[in-house]
């Protein structure tokens, strides 16, 4: 199978180009949310788009059954709530920022006029759809074919931005194991046994915040010898499924 890169996606347009973009039509405007803080909740009208300058948004869908699921951890440059634009009348998640945030809210017919009347951000925009698609699609395929603890070292590797500049970052945000579980279809109970498995090979420290070393993003991408089998580690044998 084509090994994945596990960079984090690039960022579709920046902090200028938004701010530039919102002076010039009405109906955009910037704010700062406070960590927990909800931006939009499901089941609410959707008449906007959110453009996530600074900071990282969790996404969640409530079954009506009442059991919560996170679907996606946004970051600077992504957006959310882009239905509205495709004719979806509610919110069929809830978003809420994890850190300290600051995000551009378009109301839907500013974010028409903006794409209409400005091509370079129409583009950006396009290709933050076309990523978004294909990393749902190869999110599908991890859940049918790749063990869940490369599945998991992919999902560190995204939240702590490894692959930029070269060197990975603390994951400031709190993330539980539990949500780490929602995200890669596993049992908190196996998130837990992988995560005590990285820390003890040298992979990430995690005691209280959770850092993640260059030395993950080897295992997953060039399958580092140093990281034996015969040790217990799955990553170097990315075709067979261990849930």
């Amino acid at each position: 199978m084509k090994k994945r890169s596990a960079e984090p996606r690039p960022a579709v347009g920046s902090r200028e180009i938004v701010a530039s973009l919102a002076g010039a039509h009405g109906g955009a405007s910037a704010s700062f949310y406070r960590p927990k803080q909800v931006i939009y909740s499901q089941g609410d009208a959707a008449d906007s788009v959110y453009y996530v300058e600074i900071g990282r948004v969790r996404v969640t869908v409530i079954s009506e059954r009442g059991m919560e699921a996170v679907v996606g951890i946004l970051g600077a440059g992504d957006f959310c709530g882009e239905g509205c634009l495709s004719g979806q009348l509610r919110r069929t998640a809830t978003a809420a920022a994890m850190v300290e945030c600051r995000i551009t809210r378009f109301e839907k017919r500013a974010m028409i006029w903006v794409l209409g009347a400005k091509p370079e951000f129409a583009e950006r925009f396009m290709a933050h759809l076309l990523t978004r698609n294909i990393r749902i699609e190869e999110d599908l395929v991890d859940q049918l074919f790749i063990s869940s603890e490369r599945r998991l070292a992919r999902l560190l590797l995204v939240l702590a931005n490894c692959g930029k500049d070269g060197k990975p970052e603390p994951i400031v945000a709190k993330v539980s194991q539990g949500m780490l579980a929602e995200m890669i279809g596993a049992t908190r109970s196996r998130v837990s046994f992988f995560m005590n498995r990285f820390r003890r090979l040298g992979l990430i420290d995690y005691n209280g915040h959770l850092e993640v070393h260059s030395s993950l993003l080897n295992a997953v991408l060039h399958d580092d010898p140093h990281i034996n089998p015969r040790r217990g580690s799955a990553l170097s044998r990315p075709g067979r499924s261990r849930r």
